[in-house]
């Protein structure tokens, strides 16, 4: 009897010690994994970051993601079993709440005066949502009706918050215009829309806030024609940058680099053929996960295209503390998104 369970523990112990050894193992393959992106700026890939159980926590469309100050991540679904999902950084979730956004698809946090609160944006519905980050919605911003005739023409698809609690909405999936409103919801100004010249907009998918500049400029998406554009709050176009060959949604900021997922290219005609890409502080692309390496010529970018299928309809990039990215996609066969480490 004492030998056998001498016997069993010696095989206990070795049985762990192996274990641990292929644990080791295992994770130092994944650090040692494919590294994508160009110039420092690069990183390996999890595509099984999400320990969600999909029975019961499910997606549809991964619209866009953002990382509070305690440091959760809150992905927004058009999933209304489960609209918002909130996980810490290594994937597993914290909580979920949301049934009533049938058109989930921009989400923007912003902290006011400490507190931390959430605009939603829901094509469906044709509405706009500031909520507490429980879920509880304090504000509700409909079609202004003096300049849509009908509502259903109003399909916002992103937020940008101003420090004074200002909010600019972007009518991606609608008339094209970028709307301006004070923080309790009253119409301020308006510009953008249809059209052909530099100073309108097509597919003007995504907006921001530019953290990076001196005048508070705003950064719109202009899909369609691979580009973001920069305006002034009042609608003054400053600067276009080109991205030629990438179908960009929204720009995301954090530090001196800008992110952007690349929903597909050259156009919006071909399925499956998206990628991540970076912008330095001076709005050069230094690096594309999953496409090509940047080339400037004379100045000029070159075409960008995907290289490697590593995402199929990237929509939304999410940049922890860390500098790690999180990124959702569309239409991708409900996907949990993706993590890719800095290394």
């Amino acid at each position: 009897m004492k030998v056998n369970t001498s016997r069993r523990q010696f095989i206990r112990n070795t049985s762990l010690s192996l274990g641990g050894l292929w644990l080791a193992n295992g994770l130092m393959a994944r650090d040692k994994g494919p590294v994508y992106g160009h110039n420092h700026v690069q990183y390996t890939l999890d595509t099984a970051w999400s320990k969600c159980n999909p029975q019961q926590y499910p997606v549809n469309d991964c619209h866009e993601m953002v990382q509070d100050k305690k440091g959760r991540i809150f992905l927004l679904t058009n999933e209304t079993k489960n609209n918002v999902l909130i996980y810490d950084t290594k994937g597993q979730l914290l909580d979920s709440w949301g049934h009533a956004f049938p058109g989930a698809h921009g989400l923007t946090i912003h902290d006011e005066n400490g507190t931390e609160f959430l605009y939603i944006t829901d094509t469906a519905k044709h509405q706009v949502y500031k909520t507490t980050l429980s879920g509880e919605i304090l504000l509700t911003i409909d079609a202004p009706g003096d300049l849509y005739a009908q509502a259903e023409k109003f399909v916002p698809t992103e937020t940008t918050i101003g420090p004074n609690g200002d909010i600019f909405i972007a009518d991606g999936y609608g008339e094209q215009y970028i709307l301006h409103y004070d923080s309790k919801g009253h119409l301020l100004n308006y510009f953008g829309g249809r059209g052909i010249g530099d100073e309108h907009l097509d597919n003007a998918h995504g907006i921001l806030l530019d953290p990076r500049s001196k005048d508070g400029s705003l950064l719109v998406t202009d899909r369609t024609r691979n580009c973001f554009k920069r305006f002034t709050t009042e609608g003054k176009l400053l600067d276009i940058i080109h991205l030629p060959g990438a179908c960009v949604c929204r720009p995301v900021v954090q530090g001196d680099l800008l992110y952007a997922a690349v929903l597909r290219s050259p156009d919006m005609n071909k399925e499956g053929s998206g990628f991540v890409t970076i912008l330095d502080k001076d709005n050069k692309v230094v690096s594309n996960i999953g496409g090509n390496e940047p080339v400037y010529k004379d100045g000029v970018l070159q075409a960008m295209y995907q290289t490697e299928r590593i995402f199929f309809h990237p929509h939304d990039v999410c940049v922890d503390r860390d500098h790690n990215l999180y990124v959702a996609q569309w239409a991708s066969g409900k996907v949990y998104p993706y993590k890719l480490k800095r290394v």
